[in-house]
């Protein structure tokens, strides 16, 4: 059966190989992945300890500021040759990996012999990785190493900030365990007017979206701003639909997301991939459309989730 053990390894062997690339002209850089790589592929095995020591080790070369751009197999002249041959038809390529991920996510549940139901969205989504990384080798007959230097070229580019989604998304969990909800719930009941509808439903909308702004995002502050004012407050208190409430809850928390550096596969990447000299520019752009959102957000919350 194919599991997300499988996704582990092709993503373990893909950085492995990074980090061989890297050697030569980006030491710093080839550490960095090749530690990523061990996690992908032994990960499960070197225990709490072990991947804690892994993790600082991540943290200090990324702290160190050392990470540098390195340069792709495809001189920007054929780059720019191609784009100009195959104009939007490029962008195939790009469809292949979210269509294949699509039909998979169908499809893999319905042989459950073979693949993992639970994960089958992520198997197909690595799956479409590799059918677009083929068919782009094919199509404009480069050669299978092209693909993996080009992902260097990328991924040096954009640095430690690839890894921050997996940090926050584990630091959210962190905090779901240890409590947190619990304590910032009790905080805010008592800074919130007793029997205040309104109040509360600010107080859930605008802690999602600063939590959202703190860990970068909204699924890793969803649980704690759930726990400490959405299911004691709006659901129990004043018996709001729960679904009405975590459903637009998560909006609220997006609109948080459009604000923060620490989204940084949302705002610090584009930036980077760009070449923009102002490296918030992407966020500066998008408060004119994020902070009216969460002023809508927070209105259907109290006007739809308590009829």
């Amino acid at each position: 059966m194919i599991t997300l053990h499988w996704v582990y390894a092709i993503a373990g062997a893909i950085f492995a190989t990074y980090g061989l690339l890297g050697v030569r002209d980006r030491p710093v850089n080839a550490a960095f992945w090749a530690l990523l790589a061990l996690s992908m592929w032994a990960g499960d095995r070197l225990g709490d300890l072990g991947n804690g020591i892994l993790v600082l080790g991540l943290v200090g070369l990324g702290v160190l500021g050392r990470l540098g751009r390195s340069d792709g197999a495809v001189p920007l002249a054929v780059r720019q040759a191609r784009a100009v041959k195959f104009g939007n038809r490029l962008f195939v390529i790009a469809l292949i990996i979210p269509v294949t991920a699509l039909l998979g996510t169908i499809l893999f549940k319905q042989a459950p012999d073979w693949f993992d139901g639970k994960q089958a969205t992520l198997i197909a989504l690595a799956l479409g990785v590799l059918i677009a990384m083929v068919t782009g080798c094919l199509w404009l007959r480069a050669g299978p190493m092209v693909p993996l230097e080009q992902g260097r070229r990328l991924m040096d580019s954009v640095g430690w900030a690839a890894i921050l989604p997996q940090m926050l998304a584990s630091l959210g969990a962190v905090f779901a365990l240890a409590g947190v909800g619990d304590v910032v719930g009790g905080i805010v009941q008592q800074a919130i007017p007793l029997g205040s509808l309104l109040g509360a439903v600010i107080a859930y909308g605008l802690g999602m979206a600063l939590f959202t702004m703190i860990m970068g995002n909204a699924f890793a502050a969803f649980p704690v701003m759930t726990a400490a004012i959405g299911i004691p407050l709006l659901i129990r208190t004043y018996h709001g639909d729960p679904a009405v409430v975590c459903a637009i809850g998560m909006l609220a928390g997006f609109c948080g997301t459009l604000l923060t550096p620490m989204a940084a596969n949302f705002n610090l990447v584009p930036a980077a991939l760009l070449e923009l000299k102002d490296k918030h520019g992407v966020i500066k752009r998008q408060v004119g459309t994020a902070v009216p959102l969460l002023i809508v957000n927070i209105l259907l919350i109290y006007w739809l989730a308590f009829p």
